[in-house]
């Protein structure tokens, strides 16, 4: 790990070094099934695992988080196209936006658009992407007046990067745009959120409690890692720091050990209960945040200097803090 962590530094992209250790570690692939070369980890061996990343390193962390979190779209893919495309390794990739079309022809569509903050856009072999239903001309509407809309996942050679992720922290997160012109796609490579084909109680888990807990570790674990290289005085704010640390590793935990048992049991995941998650992740996150301003000012001029470790992480747990879900 100490080797790891010299490689990494404030760099704009991993390289090539630390790309081949998360390929020999196969981070990528934390909740896929072992039937498609995963490691099928549980929903809170998989959260110590993104926690522990996110402790060593903020871009390290939330590439995997965000990453790993798009090959979990495994569970909603057909199992002849799961297979196909987990033949060779995959990484995916991509957007939660709603920022392009596909237009039906037939049993294929066709994709337009530019979609923003692909985590992990130059390591990617597939991107994934929403995309609002044309029909003959006209966008289709749910009854509710909502636009419908499917998921898609596209292989990255059919994809344009645009290179434009220019934030204080999470540089080698690399989370660019990408643009997608008239490409045709076969509606097998389509899913839906929420529509399973794998058994693994982890793929059970309504996607927004899966995305509010992964990335709620991650905060966490920045938060761990400042904690711990800034070798604190005795203040005050620093026990702040400390109690909203201890707080957020039980309340995140206690939620997972719950979601676990409902999905061991094959019981619904309640509306309320998905709330009750959300709102105390943000929560959570508010009270980290309000703590780590507060204490910062103690940390010294070491804290100002952009080529220390202390400054790189208070970047990265900024930059990341900007994340839809904790912003909405």
């Amino acid at each position: 790990m100490l080797q790891l962590k010299k490689m990494l530094g404030d760099a704009a992209v991993f390289d090539g070094q630390v790309l081949n250790w998360i390929t020999e570690e196969n981070l990528w692939n934390i909740w896929v099934s072992k039937q498609y070369g995963g490691l099928e980890l549980s929903l809170r061996e998989g959260l110590n695992k993104l926690q522990s990343l996110a402790r060593l390193d903020g871009s390290l962390g939330w590439t995997i988080t965000l990453c790993s979190g798009a090959n979990y779209f495994i569970g909603n893919l057909q199992p002849e196209t799961a297979k196909e495309i987990f033949t060779n390794p995959a990484i995916f990739g991509g957007s939660g936006g709603m920022f392009g079309t596909a237009e039906k022809l037939g049993g294929n569509y066709k994709l337009n658009g530019t979609w923003r903050y692909a985590t992990g856009a130059p390591y990617l072999t597939h991107f994934t992407l929403n995309a609002k239903i044309i029909e003959n001309g006209k966008e289709q509407i749910n009854d509710d007046g909502s636009p419908k809309f499917l998921s898609f996942v596209i292989p990255a050679n059919q994809v344009s990067v645009i290179e434009d992720w220019n934030t204080m922290g999470l540089k080698a997160s690399a989370t660019h745009s990408f643009e997608v012109k008239n490409v045709l796609v076969d509606e097998r490579y389509s899913f839906v959120y929420n529509t399973f084909y794998l058994e693994q109680p982890v793929f059970k888990i309504h996607f927004s409690v899966f995305a509010d807990l992964t990335l709620w570790v991650n905060y966490i674990g920045m938060a761990e890692h400042l904690l711990e290289e800034a070798s604190l005085p005795d203040k005050p704010e620093w026990k702040d720091l400390q109690q909203a640390i201890y707080s957020a590793n039980e309340k995140a935990y206690d939620f997972a050990k719950q979601i676990e048992n409902l999905t061991g049991k094959e019981e619904v995941i309640t509306k309320s209960l998905i709330n009750e998650v959300h709102q105390s992740a943000v929560n959570s996150v508010k009270e980290l945040s309000k703590a780590i301003i507060s204490v910062y000012p103690y940390a010294g001029v070491k804290g100002s200097r952009e080529s220390h470790e202390l400054n790189q992480i208070f970047r990265d747990y900024f930059t990341a803090t900007q994340h839809h879900i904790f912003t909405k």
